[in-house]
């Protein structure tokens, strides 16, 4: 949005872009404005007139772009990451990058980075769902892998494009990672982010589970040796999960929780609570409905392990001590 320093109508300049976009920069000459755009497991660079016009995307590619910053003639720099390159200072130049900086490139010569590749599948209401899949460096597809479902954050996050150290080191120790963007991840727009607005647990869980009906028929994975996990809202899911299904050998859910009602003054989502959910006074129904992983918790066969800061304000410490100890009691490890 443009707004006049002395006041006045604002001016929305990206209505037409159903992407989120963030750190807007003036062109040195004011005539437009430059910013980049979360888009489908990718973070480009967009342009538009400051009068109003149409959005130009100046630098695409499986890649992520991020803090973009003008210098004072004319030209950007930013940092460019891709699944095989650290963050790197480049130049932008003519819609094209050129690296400035080479801090990790000795180290980048040192080690066997995995593979990492787009995978798309077809939830069971339809709905298309885009992940990510990184195979070991060495990958053989006569071989039969060990997977794991690593589940992001937010969930309004995307797995993208970019160097991921946790994805790399399970690459490394001969594990087959899928990451994927289910509906309430960022980069698909704006009715896949809200999908699951008041209604955690469903949807999500649908999306996960149907990536992973597809790509246990790849010939390479092995669905006898198969494992979940994930932190924040990537454990929260981890539990929805493994309360609705059994395939997982093992799961690990960090800083998550299910039994929501008690995260109810304890964190620091009070208004997204009583904005999305309502007070647990007015809507009981809804809050035990997103808290089934607690009160479902005799479905769940998986072995888990737990893992949580003491001192986390953002997602606290009970709950996981409640979901240790629900499982605890039921005799599941």
């Amino acid at each position: 949005m443009v707004i006049p320093a002395a006041g006045g109508q604002p001016r929305h300049l990206t209505r037409t872009l159903d992407r989120p976009v963030s750190s807007p920069s003036w062109a040195a000459d004011g005539s437009s404005l430059f910013f980049t755009i979360v888009d489908d497991r990718a973070v480009h660079v967009g342009k538009v007139p400051a009068a109003g016009g149409d959005v130009q995307r100046l630098v695409e590619g499986r890649r992520v772009v991020t803090n973009l910053s003008p210098g004072p003639d004319g030209s950007f720099a930013a940092l460019a990451s891709t699944a095989t390159e650290l963050p790197e200072v480049h130049a932008i130049e003519g819609g094209k990058l050129r690296k400035l900086s080479r801090q990790n490139d000795e180290w980048m010569n040192g080690v066997s980075l995995g593979t990492t590749e787009d995978f798309t599948s077809t939830s069971k209401d339809g709905t298309i769902v885009n992940s990510l899949v990184v195979k070991p460096a060495a990958f053989d597809p006569s071989r039969r892998y060990p997977l794991l479902l690593r589940i992001h954050g937010g969930p309004n996050g995307q797995d993208q494009h970019s160097f991921n150290y946790e994805r790399e080191v399970f690459a490394a120790n001969g594990y087959i990672v899928l990451a994927v963007n289910y509906r309430g991840s960022n980069g698909r727009g704006n009715a896949y982010q809200k999908a699951i607005f008041a209604d955690w647990g469903g949807k999500e869980v649908v999306d996960l589970l149907g990536a992973m009906d597809a790509i246990q028929k790849q010939p390479w994975v092995d669905s006898a040796r198969l494992g979940i996990g994930g932190w924040s809202y990537g454990g929260i899911s981890t539990n929805y999960t493994i309360a609705q299904d059994t395939r997982f050998k093992a799961a690990i859910s960090g800083a998550g929780s299910s039994n929501q009602i008690t995260m109810y003054g304890s964190d620091m989502y009070i208004n997204q609570y009583e904005t999305e959910l309502g007070p647990p006074w007015k809507n009981p129904d809804v809050w035990l409905k997103v808290s089934y992983p607690f009160f479902k918790a005799d479905r769940i066969k998986t072995p888990t392990l737990f893992m949580v800061g003491q001192n986390d304000f953002n997602v606290p410490l009970a709950g996981s001590e409640q979901m240790y100890q629900a499982l605890r009691r039921l005799g599941v490890d």
